[in-house]
């Protein structure tokens, strides 16, 4: 019997709409992988104004959607699931990922199958198990549509001093970001409280009061006028944080639909080509490029840096070549 873990309904805006319904949900929907999402709304656990419909099905403005995500099943999460890994560093204790876009991390409601840890499992069946019985390893996550490093606990001693390292912030991280806009300055530091928005529990917001300190550091790496790529180093590690902040600074990350840099964003583009390009963009464009920390055993530094991905570089490329003159 279906046990229902969460329930969310959504409006279709004007800008929204003439999009597939799977496509409209995984913008939307936190962690839930597309072709999961196709599943659900097979299983009639997604209807639109009260009516169940297809995957194909093409929004209109005032749609309501409704979407009910079932609980997980805990035997069934951790199956081992052989999957390629990109792997930028492994020994005994810990191995650094490369985690592509659009992989969730680890199971839980929306996602039983197919995650990261799914397929850790079938390269490494040794995991820490300190933590969730369905996170093994796991001391900290990226979103599912945010590629890159990704450090994975193999031994029990790895884990328990890597969770403190992140702790204490003893843990370099460095994001790249394509974010909307021309900065002033050529760096700076956000530094706000994050907690819950007040009226979207699936949301991050900048608040005044009750929330965590957060602190990202940034510099432009590229200006193309219209979009820059941006260099963020975190010191702090909450839920959404550099989405969030450049949002609140005025340069939403391209293709994050949540925060601003969606495709109502894409199509303020003043350059007919720049805009075609930035259409494109199916996710956030952040990605963890370089990360660094103590190794739990030996003390050393470790230090490990993430190619970008293929459509993250596809929309560099294509930037570059608009800005040369020669994309007309």
């Amino acid at each position: 019997m279906t046990n229902p873990k969460a329930e969310h309904s959504f409006l279709v805006s004007g800008s929204q709409q003439g999009e597939r319904l799977d496509l409209f949900l995984s913008r939307l929907v936190p962690d839930i992988s597309r072709s999961h999402l196709k599943k659900l709304i097979l299983s009639d656990l997604v209807s639109v104004n009260g009516v169940r419909v297809k995957p194909s099905y093409e929004t209109r403005a005032g749609d309501v959607v409704r979407v009910v995500i079932p609980e997980p099943e805990p035997a069934a999460a951790l199956t081992p699931e052989p999957m390629a890994l990109d792997l930028l560093y492994e020994d005994e204790d810990l191995l650094i990922v490369n985690k592509p876009p659009g992989l969730v991390v680890h199971p839980g409601a929306g996602h039983f199958e197919g995650t990261l840890v799914h397929g850790l499992l079938a390269h490494s069946p040794r995991l820490a198990v300190q933590g969730s019985p369905l996170r093994p390893g796991i001391v900290h996550r990226l979103d599912k549509d945010t590629s890159g490093a990704l450090v994975i606990a193999r031994s029990e001693r790895a884990y328990l001093d890597l969770i403190e390292q992140f702790k204490v912030r003893d843990v370099h991280k460095e994001y790249l970001a394509l974010a909307y806009g021309s900065p002033a300055a050529r760096r700076g530091e956000i530094r706000t409280l994050l907690g819950r928005h007040p009226t979207d529990r699936k949301k991050i917001a900048v608040v005044k009061a009750g929330g965590r300190e957060a602190v990202s550091l940034w510099s432009v790496e590229k200006d193309w006028g219209e979009v820059s790529l941006l260099k963020v180093t975190i010191k702090t590690g909450r839920t959404h944080q550099i989405r969030v902040h450049l949002s609140h600074i005025g340069h939403p990350v391209v293709g994050d639909e949540v925060y601003g840099g969606g495709r109502r964003r894409a199509k303020t583009v003043k350059s007919g080509p720049v805009r075609d390009l930035l259409l494109e963009a199916h996710r956030q464009m952040l990605h963890a490029a370089h990360l660094e920390f103590r190794h739990p055993v030996s003390g050393e530094r470790v230090s490990a840096t993430a190619p970008l991905p293929d459509d993250f570089m596809h929309l560099v490329r294509g930037l570059d070549f608009d800005k040369s003159g020669d994309g007309g």
